[in-house]
C-alpha cells in the first residue's frame, strides 16, 4: 500500500483534474453494496454497481469506470484500507491510476467521497437492499447528482466543470512564437 502521506501536492489542492477518491457505499446488512468515485476538482460521481464487497467486485466495478474516463482524467485513486481493496495492484495495471491508501479510521482524509456519500444516502438510504438498483439505475442518481448545481462552483453543477476540463484538455496547445530569423550583421562603416 502507498500512503496518502506519500502522494503528489497537485492532488490536495484540487487545481488539477483526474484525482479521485473511491468508498463502497453498503446496504442492508452489508449485503449488498455500490462502489463511489469522486472526481476531486469537478465533484463529479461515478457510481458502479457491485455484486458483493469482495475485492474482485472492487476491481472490476472500479476498472470498468475509470476506463470509461479518458486516461489523463485518471492519474490517482483515494480509499480508505478496506479489504476490498486488496486488489489494488492489479487496478493500476488494468487502469494505470495509481492508488494510495488513507490511515486507519480518517475518513477526512478524502472528504470529499464522504460528502458525495451522504448526498447519496438521499437516493439509496441506510438499510436498504442495493442490489436491486441496475447499472442504470445507478448511472441516473450520479447523473442526479451530477446535474445539481454545487455553491463550491459558484452554483456550476460538477458536469459542467467536468466537461469545461475535458474541453481544454482537447484543446491542441498553441503553437510557440515562430523564431524571428537573426538579422545579419550590418558592415561596419570605416571611420575616416
Amino acid at each position: 500500500m502507498v500512503s496518502i502521506h506519500v502522494r503528489p501536492p497537485e492532488v490536495d489542492d484540487r487545481v488539477m483534474p483526474g484525482h479521485w477518491e473511491g468508498d463502497f457505499i453498503k446496504g442492508a446488512s452489508n449485503k449488498s453494496s455500490v462502489g463511489v468515485l469522486v472526481e476531486r476538482s469537478s465533484r463529479l460521481v461515478l457510481l458502479a454497481r457491485m455484486d458483493d464487497a469482495t475485492a474482485a467486485s472492487a476491481l472490476a466495478g472500479f476498472s470498468s469506470k475509470l476506463n470509461s474516463i479518458a486516461a489523463p482524467l485518471r492519474q490517482s485513486f483515494t480509499y480508505d484500507q478496506g479489504r476490498e481493496m486488496t486488489r489494488h495492484a492489479e487496478l493500476t495495471a488494468q487502469t494505470g491510476v495509481k492508488v494510495y491508501f488513507c490511515d486507519p479510521h480518517s475518513p477526512w482524509q478524502r472528504g470529499t467521497c464522504e460528502n458525495t456519500n451522504g448526498l447519496l444516502r438521499q437516493y439509496l438510504p441506510k438499510g436498504t437492499d442495493l442490489s436491486v438498483f441496475s447499472q442504470d439505475e445507478l448511472d441516473a442518481i450520479a447523473d442526479s447528482l451530477n446535474s445539481r448545481p454545487r455553491a463550491t462552483h459558484d452554483w456550476h453543477t460538477p458536469l459542467e466543470v467536468f466537461a469545461k476540463t475535458l474541453a481544454l484538455a482537447a484543446e491542441p496547445a498553441e503553437p510557440a512564437e515562430p523564431a524571428q530569423p537573426a538579422q545579419p550583421a550590418q558592415p561596419s562603416t570605416p571611420i575616416h
